[in-house]
């Protein structure tokens, strides 16, 4: 059993763990940038490390500085979060040299799911569905033509190790090929330090369901349900929930199976997230599997009663999951909004600030993730994301209901935040009704 974990991480994600930590009776080491002194979750650990400037280079990728306060501090485990090192092979074998447990997948998966024209060979010998396209990465502009002409345009050109919609090209024509394939060849080697890149076709009217899968160290795989990530601005999420009323039982069946095929295909362990493109006829295929927590896990909780950071540590431990698929029962539905620090009306700029008054939803079914306090001055070197609403109801109808209540009792004064825009995207009837996919916030700005 661990008696210290550091956290490798900030806000919010990092109060969450600690959280966790403390009900489990685990010890917290937080680490902290400068910038972070005065953040909550540093206030939360029992101990407490300044790992070096404001800048995410000089201090929570700072593997050294990290690695250094978790030897100093004697912890049995490091656990990464989300973004940063959470997905990063080289940092787990890292912390394996140390004699410190990773609290994730190993670094053999992350290298392979990370590579994404290698993970979707993989899956094709696995028989999971996969998106038309090219086996493994494209070398040059020409042969990237002839496979284009062979699927059929629109196709997308994509960064091999990609991720947050970097190093990717939406290609129309002919005539837009090569310069497309040279600059997201350009954009994945700036941004991944690996230029190569992968076609597929370009599916459109697609909804965003993810899997989310926990595997232990014996062998044991089970999917959590799905989540529909559809409700999305330029590729970033900005309304998660679950059920997806884009499933009928017999198909989120055959996903599930799907996504438990994929974890044990690379022999997976801990949580991870199988991630899927929906077309409108009900054909589903693999687009990446994510090797960490996901920020949208919080409705998976809120429909299962698991709460997945302290299935997390009780992985890493080497403990059984202790229920199998048959155990798993989805209760009501579930939302998430995303609370960002930004200004809708100024082509969403991100935006810094003092807190001023803040007022937290509650009430039955409701939960505010969130690293805020009153007098936090929010940083400007970090993501834009200060918070996640969550709701749980009986029925879909009632979540979203509660969620505009929750969002119109929501006050974060001192800094401009996207809640009023929320607001209007679960009003809008494309939500309501259910009748929604990934390009819909797109449509919804144009029209306005």
């Amino acid at each position: 059993m661990f008696k210290r974990i550091l956290i490798a991480n900030r806000g919010e994600i990092a109060v969450r763990i600690i959280r966790a930590c403390r009900e489990m009776g685990i010890e917290t080491v937080a680490v902290v940038s400068e910038a972070d002194r005065d953040s909550l979750h540093a206030y939360m650990a029992d101990r407490v490390v300044c790992i070096g400037g404001p800048a995410s280079a000089d201090s929570y990728l700072n593997v050294r500085n990290i690695m250094s306060a978790a030897v100093l501090n004697n912890v049995d485990a490091i656990h990464p979060g989300f973004g940063f090192l959470s997905e990063n092979a080289e940092f787990v074998e890292i912390c394996q040299r140390c004699s410190i447990k990773f609290i994730g997948p190993d670094g053999d998966s992350i290298r392979l799911l990370g590579d994404k024209a290698i993970a979707k060979q993989t899956m094709k010998e696995n028989c999971v569905p996969t998106i038309p396209g090219s086996d493994g990465e494209v070398a040059t502009a020409e042969k990237a033509r002839e496979l284009c002409e062979e699927i059929g345009y629109p196709v997308l050109i994509k960064a091999s190790a990609g991720g947050g919609g970097r190093g990717i090209r939406l290609v129309n024509a002919p005539e837009e090929l090569e310069e497309a394939f040279e600059t997201a060849s350009k954009e994945a080697l700036d941004y991944f330090g690996n230029g190569g890149v992968y076609i597929e076709k370009y599916l459109t009217d697609t909804r965003h369901i993810e899997f989310q899968i926990l595997a232990d160290e014996h062998g044991h795989v089970v999917h959590l349900g799905e989540r529909d990530c559809s409700m999305q601005r330029r590729k970033q999420k900005m309304i998660e929930e679950t059920p997806s009323v884009a499933l009928t039982p017999d198909l989120r069946a055959e996903m599930g199976a799907a996504a438990v095929r994929a974890a044990k295909a690379v022999g997976y362990k801990n949580t991870g997230t199988v991630e899927f493109l929906l077309d409108k006829d009900g054909h589903y295929y693999f687009m990446e599997m994510n090797t960490r927590i996901q920020v949208e896990h919080p409705v998976t909780e809120m429909v299962t009663g698991l709460d997945l950071i302290k299935q997390q540590i009780r992985i890493a431990e080497g403990q059984p999951l202790g229920f199998s698929q048959k155990d798993v029962v989805i209760r009501g539905h579930s939302i998430e909004c995303r609370i960002n620090a930004e200004n809708p009306s100024k082509g969403f700029m991100p935006c810094g600030g003092t807190i001023g008054q803040l007022c937290v939803p509650g009430g039955n079914g409701v939960r505010f993730d969130s690293h805020l306090y009153q007098g936090y001055k929010l940083p400007m070197y970090y993501d834009s994301m200060i918070g996640k609403l969550i709701v749980w109801a009986n029925t879909r109808d009632e979540a979203i209901a509660k969620m505009k209540s929750a969002l119109m009792e929501l006050i974060i004064d001192g800094v401009e935040t996207n809640i009023y825009y929320l607001y209007d995207l679960l009003r809008s009837a494309e939500f309501k009704s259910g009748q929604y996919d990934t390009g819909t916030i797109e449509r919804l700005m144009q029209g306005n």
